[in-house]
C-alpha cells in the first residue's frame, strides 16, 4: 500500500498550517512554496480540506487560510478520510461476498489485523504530534555534533 500524492500534499499542507498557527492566514503560493507543492494542485486540495470543514478562509489582501480546529484535534484518521477516503487492505475486508474464501481465509485474518493496528495508529496521532515531531527532527538536525 502506498499514499498517494494526494494525501502527502494535503498532510504537509495542514502541517505547513499547523506550524504557522497564529501568524496569520497563509496563502496557497506560500504555503506550495514551503512546501514543494504545485499551486494549482494545493488549491484543490485545499477547497476539499475547505468543503470537510478542516480549513478556514480569509477574504481579502492580507486573506489566505488556517486550520479550522486546534492542531490537537485534527487526528490523522481524519485527514486520511479526507484525502483517501476509507483505507481498505483489500475489497475482501469490506464485501465478504467478493470472495468464496472469506470466511476460512486466513490472509484475510491477517489483513483484518493489519486495518486495525492501522486505524488505531491514526486515530491515535494528531496535527499536534506530528507538529511535534517536526520541531524536534529539527532540532536535532541543527545541534553540533
Amino acid at each position: 500500500m502506498k499514499l498517494s500524492t494526494r494525501a502527502k500534499y494535503g498532510i504537509h499542507a495542514m502541517l505547513d498550517l499547523a506550524m504557522n498557527r497564529g501568524t496569520g492566514p497563509q496563502s496557497i503560493k506560500l504555503i506550495a512554496e514551503r512546501q514543494g507543492i504545485p499551486e494549482q494542485y494545493l488549491e484543490q486540495l485545499i477547497a476539499l480540506l475547505r468543503r470537510e470543514g478542516l480549513v478556514s478562509s480569509v477574504r481579502g489582501a492580507q486573506g489566505g487560510y488556517l486550520l479550522s480546529s486546534p492542531p490537537g484535534d485534527i487526528t490523522m484518521a481524519e485527514l486520511m478520510r479526507v484525502l483517501e477516503g476509507p483505507i481498505s487492505l483489500s475489497n475482501c475486508l469490506e464485501d465478504q461476498d467478493c470472495c468464496d474464501r472469506a470466511c476460512v481465509c486466513s490472509a484475510r485474518r491477517v489483513w483484518e489485523r493489519l486495518s486495525q493496528s492501522i486505524d488505531q495508529v491514526l486515530h491515535s496521532v494528531t496535527l499536534e504530534d506530528m507538529l511535534e515531531d517536526h520541531m524536534r527532527l529539527q532540532a536535532e538536525m541543527e545541534e553540533p555534533l
